[in-house]
């Protein structure tokens, strides 16, 4: 996936009310742009960090701020690297390797929907594949940002009450006899396995590996970020130690 046109450079001045960034241009102009992204974005937004935004400016827009936060860089500067902090990525990220054969996993369907509802707690499926009338795949796709741990991709980064309602919906799917994955999309380069953030959502942590139990899949792929592209380049491995 191109970014079309490159993101533009500018430094983070602060983050707040979930949605809303102050940030400086390169050329020292100050601006407020919009941050598609509902999570704490843990270890993303301290002030002064190197990030990037998209110009969404077109005849037909209609938004109250032009430009969106896409990427941003960890604190550290020694070792920073570039994280993706836009959610609404994750799932095109994966239709994309889906439909380039690049994610094995996911290969030998013939139609591919999203955003299709289901399940018994008023839901909606991100991607639901389909080969036979009755053979189909559901998928819940997570954006993965987060690293407790050097090297350790981890999810959720903060309480996720919905999340543990997609994997509920995911576990019933499997009683009806259909195939359910759950996907850890890790933007961030800096990772080489995931496991659940048990520190932060206990409950999640637990459901999750229950859900592995009753025969969810549980897959990871990491992405490849610069300012003019990003795509899923390699699975990772999924851990999921034993609670103490």
């Amino acid at each position: 996936m191109k970014f079309e046109p490159n993101l533009i450079p500018a430094t983070l001045i602060r983050r707040y009310k979930r949605f809303l960034a102050d940030v400086e241009l390169d050329n020292g102009e100050q601006i407020t742009v919009h941050t598609p992204n509902t999570g704490s974005m843990l270890g993303l937004t301290e002030p002064g960090s190197r990030i990037w935004l998209r110009d969404a400016d077109s005849p037909k827009s209609k938004r109250k701020y032009r430009y969106s936060w896409e990427i941003a860089s960890t604190s550290s500067e020694a070792s920073s690297v570039q994280v993706c902090v836009n959610t609404h990525l994750a799932n095109k990220l994966v239709v994309e390797g889906i439909g380039a054969g690049q994610i094995l996993e996911l290969q030998g369907y013939t139609e591919l929907r999203t955003e299709v509802k289901y399940g018994q707690e008023n839901s909606r499926i991100d991607i639901l594949l389909q080969n036979q009338p009755d053979e189909l795949c559901y998928i819940e796709v997570k954006n993965v940002t987060a690293a407790l741990q050097p090297g350790v991709a981890a999810f959720p980064d903060a309480v996720t009450t919905r999340g543990s309602k997609h994997l509920r919906e995911l576990m019933n799917m499997v009683e009806q006899g259909h195939r359910a994955v759950i996907f850890f999309c890790v933007v961030r380069p800096d990772v080489d396995i995931f496991q659940p953030a048990d520190s932060i959502d206990p409950v999640y942590g637990q459901l999750l590996r229950e859900a592995v139990s009753k025969g969810i899949e549980a897959l990871a792929y990491r992405a490849y970020i610069s300012d003019s592209e990003i795509f899923l380049e390699k699975p990772l491995p999924v851990n999921l130690p034993d609670l103490l």
